[in-house]
C-alpha cells in the first residue's frame, strides 16, 4: 500500500478550501444573474413601451378622424394634463430621460440618484410619455426607454452601491438597443454619450445587459431591421457635395434645437421666463397648440414619433409634405420646451429623412434612400453632438454597410457645425441643469439668529 503524498492536503482541508471557494463564488453568479434578469425585464419594458407607442398613434388618428380641427382641443389640453402629472404626481420624468439618465450616474448623493431613476419615476414617464403620443405629441419612445432601463437595472443592483453607476450605464445602453434592435449603437451610446469615457470594468455589465435585453426583444418581435433593410448607395463623385450640404444644414439646425431646448431649460430671463415658472401648465397647453397648428399645416403628418414618415421617405413610397422638415422641426421643439416626457430620436430621424428629400431635386442621380439616411445622420449628429452614435445607429438601423463611410463624413462636418452654434452637448447640459436645480432644492436650511438662510 502506498503512503499517501505528505505534500497534498488531508481530504477534509480540500473540502473545506472547495466549499470556501464556492461561497466566495456564489455571491458574485448571484449578483451576474440577478444582472441578466435585469437585462431580460429592460428589454421586456423596452417591448411594452414599443406596443404602447404604436397603440397611442393609432388612437391619436381615430380621435382626430371627424376632422382635423379636434387637435386644437386634444393636443393642447393632453399637454397640459402631461405636464401637471410629469409635475405633481412624477416628478423627474420630463423630457427625454437621457439627462436623467446621465446626473444620477454623476451625483454622489443617493438621495438625488433615487429620484432621478427610480421604479415610481419609470412608470411615470411611460405613463405620461403615452399620454402625449395619444394627444399628438412630436416625441419619440426610445430616449424614454434610457431612463425606464435605468430606472430598471438600478432597483436590480441597489445592493450594491459602489456599481452602481455602472449598472446604471448599462442599463441605459441596453434601454438603446433594445428600442431599436441596434446593440452595437447601444454600446456605443453607452460609451460615447452616457458615459462620454471607456471604463473597462463595466464594459462586460453594458453587454451582458445588451445580451440580455436584446435577446429578450429579438424573442418576442422577431429578428427585424428598424427601417428595413435598404441598399442606397453613393458611388464617389458629384453626389459626395450632398454630404457636405447636408452635414452642414443638419449641424446649423440640430445646434439651433439644442441652443433653443437649454434656452428654455434653464429659463428665459425677465417677465416672459418668469410668467412661464409661474405657469407651466399654460405654458405646456401653448405649446400643444403650436404642435397642433404645425399638424394642420402639415397634413396631420407632424405628428408623433415620425417613424412611418421617415420610414416611406427612406425606401421612395412617399416623399412627404413639401414643408415636411421644419414643421416637423418646428413640433419637436415645442414638445420639447414644453417639459412633456418624450424622447428626441425617432423625431429627429424624421426630421433629418425629410431635410434628405429636399435635395432630390437636386441631386436627381443620387438614390433618394442615400440623401434620407445622409439626412437623418446630420440632424441627428447636430442635435446630440455624438457622431459615431448617429452613424452607427442609422447604420445598423437599416444594415446598409455602403453607406458608411459617406454617413461617417457627414457626422463629422454636423458635429463641427452644431458645436458652432451650440457648445455644449444637449444631453450633458441638461443633465448638469438637472443636478443645479436638484442640488439647490435639496441644500439644508440652517437657522440664524436673524433668518433662515439656504446653505449654497
Amino acid at each position: 500500500m502506498l503512503d499517501p503524498d505528505p505534500a497534498s492536503p488531508p481530504p477534509r482541508r480540500r473540502l473545506d478550501r472547495w466549499r470556501g471557494a464556492a461561497s466566495d463564488a456564489a455571491p458574485l453568479w448571484r449578483q451576474r444573474l440577478l444582472f441578466l434578469f435585469g437585462g431580460l425585464c429592460v428589454g421586456l419594458a423596452a417591448v411594452a413601451m414599443a406596443k404602447l407607442a404604436d397603440w397611442a398613434h393609432e388612437a391619436f388618428r381615430w380621435i382626430v378622424s371627424p376632422s382635423p380641427l379636434v387637435a386644437l382641443v386634444l393636443t393642447p389640453l393632453g399637454f397640459a394634463i402631461a405636464i401637471l402629472l410629469a409635475i405633481r404626481v412624477f416628478p423627474n420624468s420630463q423630457g427625454s430621460g437621457i439627462p436623467q439618465v446621465i446626473a444620477a450616474r454623476h451625483t454622489e448623493d443617493p438621495a438625488i440618484r433615487n429620484a432621478l431613476v427610480s421604479l415610481k419615476t419609470a412608470f411615470g414617464k411611460i405613463l405620461v410619455m403615452t399620454l402625449g403620443l395619444v394627444c399628438g405629441a412630436s416625441t419619440g419612445r426610445e430616449g424614454p426607454t434610457v431612463q425606464v432601463g435605468a430606472a430598471i437595472m438600478a432597483a436590480v443592483g441597489r445592493l450594491d452601491a459602489e456599481r452602481l453607476p455602472g449598472v446604471i450605464l448599462a442599463g441605459g445602453a441596453a434601454g438603446v438597443a433594445a428600442a431599436f434592435n441596434t446593440p452595437i449603437a447601444g454600446i456605443v451610446f453607452g460609451i460615447e454619450e452616457l458615459s462620454r469615457t471607456y471604463e473597462a470594468r463595466t464594459s462586460g455589465l453594458i453587454v451582458a445587459t445588451v445580451i440580455a435585453a436584446g435577446l429578450t426583444a429579438l424573442a418576442i418581435q422577431g429578428d427585424y431591421t428598424y427601417f428595413g433593410t435598404t441598399k442606397a448607395a453613393l458611388p464617389f463623385g458629384p453626389g459626395w457635395l450632398a454630404v457636405a450640404i447636408l452635414g452642414v444644414v443638419g449641424g446649423i439646425a440640430g445646434g439651433l434645437f439644442g441652443r433653443v431646448t437649454l434656452l428654455f431649460a434653464r429659463g428665459l430671463p425677465g417677465r416672459i421666463g418668469a410668467a412661464i415658472r409661474r405657469h407651466p401648465i399654460v405654458f405646456g397647453a401653448l405649446c400643444g397648440l403650436g404642435v397642433a397648428l404645425c399638424g394642420l399645416a402639415s397634413g396631420g403628418t407632424v405628428y408623433g414619433t415620425g417613424y412611418e414618415e421617415a420610414r416611406a421617405m427612406l425606401h421612395g413610397t412617399d416623399t412627404g409634405h413639401p414643408a415636411y422638415a421644419p414643421l416637423k422641426f418646428l413640433a419637436t421643439v415645442f414638445s420639447s420646451i414644453s417639459g412633456i416626457p418624450g424622447g428626441l430620436f425617432a423625431p429627429s430621424l424624421s426630421v433629418g429623412a425629410g431635410m434628405g428629400v429636399w435635395l432630390h431635386g437636386l441631386f436627381a442621380d443620387v438614390p433618394i434612400g442615400a440623401l434620407v439616411l445622409i439626412g437623418m445622420t446630420a440632424y441627428l449628429t447636430g442635435t446630440l453632438q455624438a457622431p459615431i452614435t448617429a452613424f452607427v445607429i442609422v447604420t445598423e438601423m437599416t444594415q446598409d454597410h455602403a453607406m458608411m463611410i459617406p454617413l461617417m463624413v457627414t457626422a463629422l462636418i454636423a458635429d463641427a457645425v452644431s458645436k458652432l452654434i451650440c457648445r455644449e452637448g444637449l444631453y450633458h447640459a441638461l443633465a448638469a441643469t438637472i443636478l443645479e436645480k436638484a442640488e439647490s432644492s435639496a441644500a439644508p436650511v440652517i437657522a440664524t439668529p436673524h433668518k433662515l438662510e439656504r446653505n449654497a
